[in-house]
């Protein structure tokens, strides 16, 4: 940032020849080896997408596989629950063949107590066919005779009914136990043919495992190419596109914080990052003078200990200097700004070479935009911000080509910006606006 006399400044140094341009830094390649290094980079971009193809069906794959397995799994449950209710079956049919088995047991309890009855009856039988009706009559009453008749024929008639029901019943009995014992030989062979579908359940899970424990170390392999290339397509860009980390500000460092400051201005990034390269080289070159007396605003040479009389203009810079450096905790007679040139002053401060009087005139918007109550200039994404903020207000946001051009011509000399001893300013940041852009459009691709 320069001050409302840096015209008369400027056609003075071009008068006297002593004007000297910023030194530039960007990595410089022959179109041999940019050709080269393009073609690298195409053929690695090329791998990148193969490789993501074949990652993107390994995982198709498993996605695939992981569903089968699903539905094994949800087979495997259902031949368990099955097995489960086949043995819940045979269980229960045991015991009915048990239950069975045991009325089978009392009816032939029974049949042998009737048939214990029908020899003691047989026996009886036998004793009155063996007894004369002469010596039934005299033992006993004639009409007890013939009542005991009755109830033993009775008796004999009964035991016969009992044997009828005994037999049917025990042959109920023991056609219910035969049927169930067929089906619990059918229960037991359905039992065998569930355990046997679940072993081969279970076998097609483990090969369905085995391969999608082999897809997911594919996937690994092809993750980490992928990654590998990437880095080497990062690399080359660096080497390819001069995207150096030796100055104060990584390349791709300010990129981030210009891409966030045009966010708040519309200024396009490519423009804010020529304006600071321009000024600072990207915070490069912030200046080696020290201010010694502020009264008088004078100073001396960082590396040399050169007096300077117009290290700072006094008061106008120096009062807000002293106020901007012991906000920030910082030495005034040790923090560094920029020197004067042959005519007029220097003073300039950080990345973006901001005088103090004009820092001061955006340290609100600053404060309230960082969230930080007093602005650094000299921290990287405030500086660029600031160059943000101050571009606007010049027009810049406007978009074209002119207003751009007009906007860094304020930016270098104020209301001074028409005259032709700036034109070169103008000219040279638009220069290093189109060399910017290429390079973030490629990084972009």
């Amino acid at each position: 940032m320069r001050t409302p006399g840096a015209a008369f400044f400027v056609v003075s140094l071009l008068l006297t020849g002593c004007f000297v341009l910023p030194v530039y830094t960007y990595a410089q390649t022959s179109l041999e080896q940019r050709a080269a290094l393009q073609a690298q980079l195409d053929q690695i971009e090329k791998d990148i997408a193969n490789n993501q193809g074949t990652l993107s069906t390994l995982q198709a794959e498993r996605t695939t596989l992981e569903r089968d397995i699903k539905i094994l799994d949800n087979k495997i449950r259902i031949a368990q629950l099955q097995i489960k209710k086949s043995d819940t079956t045979l269980t229960q049919l045991k015991g009915n063949i048990i239950e069975k088995q045991q009325s089978i047991v009392q009816v032939d309890a029974k049949v042998a107590r009737s048939e214990a009855s029908l020899a003691q009856l047989l026996r009886r039988t036998r004793e009155i066919d063996d007894v004369s009706l002469t010596q039934l009559a005299l033992g006993e009453s004639l009409e007890q005779f013939f009542q005991d008749i009755d109830d033993f024929q009775s008796i004999q008639k009964s035991l016969g009914e009992s044997f009828i029901e005994m037999a049917a019943l025990r042959e109920e009995l023991s056609g219910h136990k035969a049927a169930l014992e067929d089906k619990e030989d059918e229960a037991q062979k359905v039992r065998q043919v569930q355990v046997l579908a679940k072993q081969a359940v279970l076998k097609d899970e483990k090969e369905k495992q085995a391969i999608l424990s082999a897809t997911k170390g594919q996937e690994k392999t092809y993750q980490q190419i992928i990654a590998n290339k990437k880095k080497q397509a990062a690399a080359i860009r660096a080497a390819l596109f001069g995207l150096r980390d030796s100055g104060a500000i990584p390349f791709g460092t300010a990129y981030d914080y210009a891409k966030k400051a045009s966010s708040n201005t519309g200024v396009r990034p490519a423009l804010i990052l020529a304006i600071l390269t321009q000024e600072s080289n990207l915070g490069e070159n912030t200046g080696s003078c020290y201010v010694r007396d502020l009264a008088t605003g004078s100073g001396v040479g960082k590396n040399t200990g050169k007096a300077f009389a117009k290290v700072m203009k006094a008061p106008r810079d120096t009062e807000p200097f002293v106020t901007i450096t012991q906000a920030l905790g910082l030495d005034w007679t040790t923090t560094q700004v920029s020197c004067p040139q042959s005519i007029g002053y220097g003073g300039a401060m950080g990345p973006s070479q901001f005088i103090p009087s004009t820092w001061m005139l955006y340290k609100a918007r600053l404060s309230s935009q960082t969230g930080v109550d007093f602005p650094d200039p000299w921290n990287a994404q405030t500086a660029i911000l600031a160059t943000g903020l101050l571009m606007k207000d010049n027009g810049a946001a406007e978009g074209t080509r002119t207003a751009e051009r007009r906007a860094a011509l304020k930016y270098f000399a104020g209301s001074n910006w028409n005259s032709r001893a700036n034109a070169f300013y103008g000219d040279s940041v638009m220069e290093l606006v189109d060399k910017i852009q290429a390079e973030i459009d490629i990084l972009n691709q």
